[in-house]
């Protein structure tokens, strides 16, 4: 399976710290999220993993050539933002023939990506999207699920007041190819996934409920909340100490 990692976002509500650093390489106790990332995917078994690029390209390239994994890796760039949509529109070619991978690079998780790949392949038969869920804190500034008896999405709130009870989306899926007969079909330049791609297929998207942590780093308070969990051992999954600081394991 290959996997896309959008990047390339501007990084507006982590300002003044990405005027300078793209979101993507904010540091976790020193650790880009990329990395952390990429070791994750690739861990997990994944063959080949697209970055797109876009705001502070440079850094990004610059970054992905001392990886460890930069053989793995093909780098998109778009001169202007396409949209989630859009970007997973744009590199239809370069992932695969079969199903594959998306993740929103913003977010910090241990999530299980091979328990993920296990619940799609166990997925009801008519669903071709698999949707990674988490327990947010803050309901309103994320997208709130609605399932049914089977798991399957029938609702999405998207950053409303006063959601409903229930999991959030995590930004992390797993989609079939089909999914693309309907994207080819959307007629705007920019396009979101959440938007204008998942409310076509309610009621044909399986959950996997993430067990670990998951945050969203898109802002300082978040972004230092993260830090004091890693500090305080919530994530000593993921996060481990040695005499350098903290490095990412598997």
């Amino acid at each position: 399976m290959n996997a896309l990692l959008l990047s390339a976002g501007l990084g507006v509500r982590l300002r003044p710290i990405t005027n300078t650093v793209p979101k993507c390489l904010v540091e976790i106790h020193g650790i880009p999220l990329l990395e952390i990332w990429l070791n994750r995917i690739f861990n997990s078994g994944m063959a080949r993993t697209v970055i797109n690029l876009h705001y502070l390209a440079v850094p990004v390239r610059s970054f992905v050539k001392q990886s460890a994994w930069c053989s793995q890796v093909d780098l998109f760039e778009e001169p202007t933002l396409l949209g989630t949509g859009g970007t997973l529109r744009a590199t239809k070619n370069m992932l695969g023939d079969g199903p594959f991978m998306v993740v929103h690079a913003d977010n910090l998780s241990n999530i299980d990506l091979k328990a993920l790949c296990d619940a799609h392949s166990s997925r009801p038969y008519n669903c071709l999207i698999t949707m990674a869920l988490f327990n947010s804190e803050e309901p309103q500034n994320c997208g709130i699920v609605e399932r049914d008896e089977k798991n399957r999405v029938v609702a999405l709130h998207e950053k409303i007041d006063n959601p409903p009870d229930g999991p959030a989306n995590a930004a992390v899926y797993i989609f079939e190819q089909e999914v693309f007969q309907f994207i080819e079909n959307i007629h705007k330049h920019r396009f979101d996934i959440v938007e204008d791609i998942l409310p076509a297929f309610m009621g044909r998207i399986y959950t996997y409920q993430i067990s670990g942590y998951h945050r969203d780093i898109g802002n300082p308070t978040a972004l230092d909340r993260a830090h004091k969990d890693i500090a305080s051992g919530e994530m000593l999954d993921f996060i481990v100490s040695n005499e350098e600081g903290y490095y990412a394991t598997t």
